[in-house]
């Protein structure tokens, strides 16, 4: 595990304390810097083998629809995700978007054909304070570069799709979490991971582990535009959950974006999409009935404990791993300026 800054909530992180501590899931990030350009792209793997081929169980869950996300009805209505989740800015998610599909062409000869079509996820947020997002930047090679250097890097902050990000009028990014939860007698794991940019822009409404941080940072700010922006929020799990359960899991990280200070404005748009590795659905399965393992509802409140912590320290940890940055047309400080205050 890198340093862990903050410490949020009881449950145990694992070891890592990033998304990557749910067995089998990968991250690559591609970051794009020169002249003007603020941005990149960040690929989740749910699994190492090819997702399209070995679907995991999935859900998502809007709390605020100024987006421009791309794959989300899919996931409601069959409740599983076939491809690997992209994060980038949001001009660039048609081109993220047509890149994915030609590398899983490239990776299933017969998609399009006697293996129907695919539903490419792609998730954005809006850059264009750092980035000249008009550029639309990226790049096929960038997309399929995110994607092959995905491992179980910890990486966080100011890389891949949270180059660009400003959360809370500070530098925001990418932010991961992850915690442990024990049932019937095994340790299983939920994992987050975010991409940060939202919140009021003068960090005045800014609440760090309880605490009303952002008056003090505003002192060294002007006066800043309301609360809007964006956070993507994925989860992973390796408990078994059926979509609904997922869906159940997902909602609760709003609570964190709360804590955080954030009243989820009208210019925001939030999306979170999770999913569980517990069970798997061949593209090929014959078999009429699917056998899958699926938690106990009873047992959900400690599920529900995990992704509100576990999404609370992501985001605080998007800002704290963050560089201070001067982009196209503004420049930003990172939290970590104010570590002594908030601890």
């Amino acid at each position: 595990m890198t340093e862990r800054i903050i410490k949020v909530g009881e449950l145990n992180t694992g070891k890592l304390n990033h998304i990557c501590d749910v067995e089998g899931v990968l991250v690559g990030h591609k970051t794009i810097i020169y002249d003007d350009i603020r941005t990149g792209v960040t690929a989740i793997l749910p699994h190492k083998n090819n997702v399209f081929l070995n679907k995991v169980i999935a859900s998502s869950f809007v709390m605020n629809g100024f987006g421009k996300s791309i794959g989300l009805m899919q996931i409601d209505e069959l409740g599983t995700i076939e491809t690997p989740i992209l994060l980038t800015n949001t001009l660039a998610v048609g081109k993220v978007s047509d890149s994915l599909v030609k590398i899983l062409i490239e990776e299933n000869p017969k998609l399009g054909t006697s293996l129907g079509t695919v539903n490419p996820i792609v998730l954005e947020c809006n850059d264009g304070r750092l980035n000249n997002i008009r550029k639309i930047a990226i790049t096929f090679d960038d997309v399929k570069e995110a994607l092959d250097t995905a491992n179980t890097n910890n990486f966080q902050g100011s890389i891949g799709a949270g180059t660009g990000m400003v959360c809370h009028g500070l530098k925001g990014g990418i932010g991961s979490s992850s915690r442990e939860v024990e049932l019937d007698g095994k340790v299983y794991t939920l994992g987050v991971l975010v991409n940060t940019n939202f919140g009021h822009s003068s960090s005045k409404d800014l609440i760090v582990n309880g605490k009303p941080i952002g008056k003090q940072i505003q002192k060294e700010q002007a006066n800043g535009e309301e609360d809007k922006g964006s956070i993507i929020v994925v989860v992973a799990t390796n408990i078994g959950l059926d979509n609904n359960s997922l869906r159940r899991v997902v909602k609760r990280a709003s609570i964190a974006i709360g804590k955080t200070g954030s009243y989820v404005g009208h210019g925001s748009g939030d999306v979170f999409v999770g999913f569980s590795t517990a069970n798997s659905i061949s593209a090929t399965e014959k078999s009429a009935f699917l056998n899958q393992t699926v938690l106990s509802q009873k047992y959900i409140n400690l599920l529900f404990q995990a992704v509100v912590e576990a999404t609370e320290e992501a985001i605080y940890n998007s800002m704290l791993y963050s560089l201070e940055t001067k982009g196209y047309l503004a420049s930003v400080k990172t939290l970590k300026n104010w570590i002594k205050d908030i601890r």
